[in-house]
């Protein structure tokens, strides 16, 4: 049960970590964040205040059922199971090409014409001038005359191209005194012209019946193609019905110019309207036609029935029809009735539709219907006296044939009505508004929010990402997984990057040394850290020679060599360093003197002991060697034996010998020292060094037989969750 809870706890403990490291990222990068964050709030903000507004105009319709064309057609609908609203065709048909080219023609819609402004930032300025300055023209901003600044504007009546022409975009330039140039997509000229008069040239026709613009002005003009135009327009023109099976469809279309989108709807409405019209005013002629057709038949069938039956009632000298018969007569008068019109609706459907329709389909099933009754009758008929059955069947014909005959007459008769009248289905219940006080586009607080948001997301995914990329060890327990012991952390130190920065600047030849120029550092108080870590560590070593070396580049061991040499010599000991990267060495600048007469001359023989022995006269018991002049063989000067003969002489003058070598994961410099030292460190730099790169250069020295004692974490960064955060705290004297 313990165990248990132990574990449980523990797993406590690592989610809290989690979290806590996840916050720290975010607090330790939080200017970071800030800066995204308040770039994509000045970009929405800027967006808000300087994109075109969009305005939509909104217009509403409603379709009425259509009046029955012929008797019957009632009583089909319903067998189709048809909806009273006939909305779903009616969509369809207001935003047909035929009635959006209507407009498109009237309103020239394949035409546009616009001021060219400044990129991003022109078009809000040019529209605040405007509703600032009404009616008046803005002069060009540092001279850009070639764009609009507000107040510009030209009427184009007419433009015809040619084909290759259409679409592209072409370049008008205002000029003075009404005057004009008109170029093609490749800045040729087509033509130069005068406002209120037509011109021609190279297969272009243009007639500017306004122009207001400064000299030098650029619009933009182009022709599309009727169809382009059309298409977009489609798509543009949203059509709903507003309820099921209403009837009423709401037309809505956006637009940067309100006026331009209600005059837009406003056609595509007045067209739809008279185009409903023209349409059920030509049906209704078909179907009259048909009707009138149909009418001497039935007259003709009419009059033959009352004849029959007449004849009749003569023979048998005036039989009267029972209660029976009576009741039989008027179910088979309306079964009959409906059966010749659904035939006749048969024969108009048949000049429509295939045999294959639904609509053909249904009628011909509900006729069937109607049929099967009508034989169920006919055995009913069939039980009656033969005088009973005669007179029922010749009454029924008249009856039948007199319903039908009155039918058509009435039916000629309102589709006649219908034909002349020019009267539709199809009404305008709202014209097209527009709302000028609140366009739809763009949405300025859902902007300014969404984008902030945005921001900030992004900022967040920046930080995180960039920390799982960055592989560097932050921690000293990861290098102490590693099998290293950290014998001292130092802090980055803003005061060493203030001394570097100085000597790269001036190069004045001084030292710059933190230990020296700054002893209350957090950094130097780390190298005295480190000073007591290797007293103790240096007790069992062979020698007083100390290796300082790293895996990569950028660790920062010249620095720690150097303020390690420092704070050994001001406690007394005698200290010499030695710049061992001959290649790309830099302790002479820390030291403040020149790289020549260093350990490659001294190694080569070209000097003797005291020339290369170098002083520093800010600190009497501190010497160093500088690098030398770069050799051509830097590995084989180490190995030469002058080299460990001139380490054997330097040994008994000092009480540390200090080496600052290259990296060993670049080359093999090190290990040829570290061989001859008696303690050797690996300096890790914070952030930079990884784990698995850290395990490579000790296991490269591991190979070549060299003993790393341990490491020094360099340059740790302030985090709000992790090391730093409780390694060190300024202590500083009291005033």
């Amino acid at each position: 049960m313990t165990q248990l809870t132990n574990v449980n706890v523990a797993r406590n403990n690592e989610e809290e970590l989690d979290l806590g490291a996840m916050l720290g990222t975010l607090v330790d990068n939080r200017w970071l964040i800030i800066a995204i964050t308040g770039l994509f709030l000045a970009c929405s903000l800027a967006y808000a205040l300087l994109a075109t507004p969009i305005y939509q105009a909104d217009a509403m319709v409603q379709v009425e059922q259509k009046v029955p064309e012929l008797p019957g057609i009632s009583a089909l609908s319903q067998t189709l199971g048809a909806s009273n609203s006939q909305a779903t065709t009616e969509i369809a048909l207001i935003t047909s090409r035929t009635v959006i080219g209507k407009a498109v023609d009237d309103l020239k819609l394949d035409i546009s014409v616009a001021p060219r402004r400044f990129p991003m930032i022109g078009a809000g300025i040019s529209r605040r001038y405007g509703l600032s300055h009404p009616g008046e023209l803005a002069s060009p901003v540092l001279g850009l005359d070639r764009y609009d600044w507000g107040g510009a504007k030209i009427d184009l009546k007419q433009i015809d191209v040619r084909d290759d022409l259409l679409g592209k975009t072409l370049t008008l330039i205002a000029g003075d005194n009404g005057n004009y140039t008109l170029l093609d997509n490749h800045d040729d000229l087509l033509l130069q012209g005068t406002v209120g008069q037509a011109s021609s040239g190279h297969g272009v026709t243009l007639l500017v019946t306004a122009l207001k613009a400064n000299p030098g002005t650029h619009f933009d003009v182009r022709r599309e193609r009727a169809l382009t135009t059309i298409n977009s327009l489609q798509q543009a023109i949203q059509a709903t019905e507003k309820g099921k099976d209403s009837g009423i469809i709401a037309l809505s279309y956006q637009n940067a110019n309100p006026r331009l989108a209600a005059a837009l709807l406003d056609r595509v409405s007045e067209w739809y309207v008279h185009q409903n019209v023209d349409w059920n005013a030509a049906e209704a002629a078909n179907s009259l036609k048909f009707v009138q057709e149909q009418l001497p038949k039935v007259r003709v069938d009419l009059d033959k029935a009352q004849a029959a039956l007449n004849a009749f009632q003569i023979q048998a000298r005036s039989v009267d029809i029972t209660m029976q018969t009576k009741a039989l007569l008027d179910q088979s008068v309306a079964v009959e009735a409906n059966i010749q019109q659904l035939r006749m609706q048969q024969a108009d459907i048949a000049r429509r539709f295939t045999p294959q329709h639904p609509a053909y389909k249904a009628l011909m099933q509900q006729i069937g219907q109607l049929e099967g009754q009508k034989s169920q009758m006919d055995k009913q008929v069939d039980d009656l006296p033969d005088t009973q059955q005669e007179l029922l069947k010749l009454t029924r014909d008249v009856e039948v044939s007199n319903q039908t005959y009155t039918g058509l007459l009435n039916q000629a008769q309102q589709l006649d009505i219908a034909r002349a009248g020019k009267v539709g289905n199809v009404h305008v219940v709202d014209s097209a508004q527009v709302d000028i006080t609140s366009p739809v586009k763009p949405k300025k607080v859902l902007v300014v929010f969404g984008g902030t948001f945005l921001g900030a997301f992004l900022a967040f995914g920046i930080v995180f990402v960039r920390q799982m990329l960055n592989r560097g060890v932050e921690e000293p327990s990861v290098i102490e997984q590693l099998g290293l012991p950290v014998y001292a952390s130092v802090p980055v130190s803003p005061t060493e990057n203030q001394i570097a920065l100085t000597e790269r600047v001036r190069g004045d030849g001084r030292h710059h040394l933190l230990a020296i120029s700054a002893p209350a550092d957090l950094a130097t108080e780390a190298m005295r850290s480190l000073r007591t870590s290797l007293h103790f560590a240096r007790m069992e070593a062979k020698n007083n020679l100390l290796m300082i070396s790293g895996s990569s580049p950028e660790a920062g061991k010249t620095f720690v060599s150097a303020n390690l040499a420092a704070v050994m010599a001001q406690a007394g000991q005698r200290v010499l360093v030695i710049d061992g990267d001959m290649r790309k060495g830099s302790l002479h600048k820390v030291m403040g003197g020149k790289p020549t007469d260093g350990l490659s001359e001294l190694i080569s023989g070209q000097i003797d002991l005291s020339q290369a022995i170098r002083p520093l006269p800010a600190l009497e018991n501190l010497h160093y060697i500088a690098r030398g002049k770069v050799p051509p063989n830097p590995s084989e000067l180490l190995m030469n034996p002058r080299f460990n003969e001139v380490i054997q002489q330097l040994l008994p003058l000092y009480d540390l010998v200090l080496v600052d070598t290259p990296p060993i994961l670049a080359v093999t410099d090190a290990s040829i020292i570290g061989h001859m030292a008696g303690t050797s460190l690996l300096v890790i730099r914070f952030g930079l060094n990884q784990a698995r790169e850290i395990a490579l250069a000790r296991q490269r020295f591991a190979q070549n037989g060299v003993e790393i004692k341990g490491a020094i974490f360099n340059a740790v960064e302030r985090r709000s969750s992790g090391y730093y955060s409780y390694g060190y705290y300024e202590y500083k004297t009291a005033h």
